[in-house]
Parts: C-alpha cells; structure tokens; sequence
C-alpha cells in the first residue's frame, strides 16, 4: 500500500490511515457541534411549557416554530455521518463515507448558524425591554461575528497554503519521490481511487 504525505509536516501515513484520521477528526467535530445543537433545542422544547409562550405574538410564534425546526434539521445532518457509516461499513466505501459525512457536517453547522440567529433574535425581542429595531442589530452583530470566527481564519489558512509546484520544480520533486518510492512503496494513491476504497 502506498504511503500518503500530507500536510507541512509531510505527514507519512497509508491511505486507509488517512482516511481512518479523517473520520475520527469528524466526529470530533460533530460531537462539539452537536453540543451546541442539543443545549439550543431543549431550550427551545422548554419554552412551550413556560407561562411566557401564551403571550408570544403571531410572529414570534412563527420564529419559534421555524427555530425547532432548524433545531430537528441542524440535529438530522449532524448525526447522518454515524448512520452513513453505519450502512456502508465493511464495503471498502471509507472515501465516499468521509466525503459525505464532510458535505452534511457543513449543512448541520450552517443550519445550527441560522437556528442561532433566529432564536437569538426571538429572545431579544420577548425577554427584554430593546426595540425590534435595536434586537436586530444586536442579532446580526452577534451572527456576523460567529461567522467571521467560523468562516475567516479558515479561508485565510486555505489561501495561505503554498501553491503548486512549478513545472521545473515539479521535474526535480518527481526524482526525489522516485528515490523515496524505492525506499518507502509504491508512491501515494489518489483519492477515489481503489487503494482508498479497499476495506
């Protein structure tokens, strides 16, 4: 099998190790996400059931009603990469497994934004004294502000990452990996290829 290098660090590591690593580091990810998901939505649940929730308006109701569902659809996406890996295990689909897993992870923490909006603005409007106009710009200075601590450092480390080598370059890398290979394998598999399906 051949051996991966990944990363700055050239990372060495089999294929199916790596796919292994970005499996675990996903559900890393989806446990600290689906966290934040279940303090939200039993909040959420809770509020029914408070003297409060009678005297809401038509609209709040509506905001409230279309937060418990981001909440159940936010909760959905987040927990489809168990159930995803849980049907395809033992079929050698680890690649086609991380790679869906990584879309719905991305859907479940766009949802979980929304749901954080919403929900942020229907308090602002029923438990304080603010204005509907002031509760909205504390609302979207809040969202705007999650989603500069989400969004931007990881598009500046992306853009930050070295580009492609040139074609003079690349002539010389191909020697040393050829050195490397006759010492380390056969040289690194392509994603979807078949060395990342086998089981």
């Amino acid at each position: 099998m051949g051996i991966a290098r990944t990363g700055p660090g050239r990372r060495r590591e089999t294929p199916q190790q790596r796919l292994d690593r970005l499996w675990g580091e996903l559900l890393r990810e989806v446990r600290v996400a689906l966290a934040g998901v279940q303090l939200l939505f039993v909040f959420l649940l809770a509020v029914a059931f408070t003297p409060l929730f009678p005297r809401l308006g038509e609209s709040d109701r509506l905001m409230y009603v279309v937060c418990l569902l981001l909440g159940a659809a936010a909760t959905g996406l987040l927990t489809a990469p168990v159930s995803i890996h849980r049907v395809v295990t033992g079929r050698g689909m680890k690649y086609e497994a991380v790679k869906w897993a990584s879309r719905f992870t991305i859907a479940g923490l766009a949802i979980l934004l929304c749901m954080v909006a919403l929900g942020l603005l229907l308090v602002l409007r029923t438990v304080t004294a603010l204005s509907d106009r002031t509760a909205l710009i504390l609302d979207v200075t809040v969202v705007g502000g999650l989603t500069l601590c989400w969004l931007v450092p990881a598009v500046l480390m992306r853009r930050g990452s070295g580009p492609a080598p040139a074609p003079g370059q690349r002539g010389r890398r191909r020697g040393k990996d050829a050195s490397e290979t006759s010492r380390h394998g056969p040289p690194e598999a392509r994603p979807g290829s078949e060395e990342y399906r086998r089981p």
